[in-house]
């Protein structure tokens, strides 16, 4: 039987500024999965001028947002925020960043004659280029440690991500555009943190990788957490699944 641990801390970065999608949803997943559980769940935000103790969260979560929001979050997440989120990273927590959270995990973000400096956690670049939006439903191929499964969610993005030679892709595009409508691959990972464009939100409709992050988070194996009664989890997955044609 799991002993329960002490607490999983979630730090939302930027909630009201970087709020798309419904993305708030993602965090509001994490809390019910927890409490279902009998894991105590701790809620702390930080907004624009609000430094934090990175020593005090298990999880960080960045959502995404407007252009014109995004620029004024990476000066000040650079300002006030970018040693505490490199510290926690470095400690273990796990960090998931969503459309313009994952642009700002990378070196910057390109918009015409302008470039806004990223947190350059991962080595990556985005690019804002002339042409359509990469939207629609999305699906694509992970493995985390357990062999492959579907992620499922929904993209709208105008924004071309391209991944440095070493960094590793969150997944292979099975439908969808993914960083760029070109590679083949969407979002990028290096252990415990995670950027993605898929919204919808994304953990809703794919629990397995709520709990996979809820483990990383609390420094366990997935399958040591308490199975949960997921037949309407599954249904949600399988559902988004279709919309996404797999």
């Amino acid at each position: 039987m799991m002993t329960v641990p002490a607490e999983l801390r979630l730090l939302a970065l930027y909630p009201e500024q970087m709020n798309i999608y419904a993305d708030r949803g993602n965090m509001i997943f994490l809390q019910r999965r927890c409490e279902w559980r009998g894991i105590p769940f701790r809620y702390t935000a930080a907004g624009p001028g609000d430094g934090f103790d990175p020593a005090e969260h298990d999880l960080i979560y960045i959502g995404g947002g407007q252009d014109r929001d995004q620029m004024l979050v990476a000066e000040d997440m650079l300002r006030t925020k970018r040693d505490a989120i490199s510290s926690a990273v470095e400690d273990g927590a796990a960090l998931l960043a969503v459309c313009g959270g994952y642009q700002l995990l990378g070196r910057s973000y390109q918009l015409g004659d302008q470039s806004i400096p990223g947190l350059g956690i991962a080595d990556l670049e985005t690019v804002r280029v002339p042409g359509p939006r990469l939207i629609g439903n999305v699906s694509i191929e992970v493995d985390l440690g357990d062999g492959p499964l579907v992620l499922a969610g929904f993209e709208n993005h105008g924004g071309r991500t391209h991944l440095g030679d070493g960094q590793q892709p969150l997944g292979r595009v099975l439908r969808g555009h993914g960083n760029d409508g070109r590679s083949g691959f969407e979002g990028a990972i290096a252990g415990n943190t995670i950027g993605t464009y898929l919204h919808g939100p994304l953990l809703p409709k794919n629990a397995w990788f709520a709990d996979w992050l809820i483990a990383r988070a609390l420094g366990l194996d997935p399958a040591d957490l308490q199975p949960l009664a997921d037949e309407l989890e599954r249904q949600t997955h399988a559902s988004a699944r279709r919309a996404a044609g797999v």
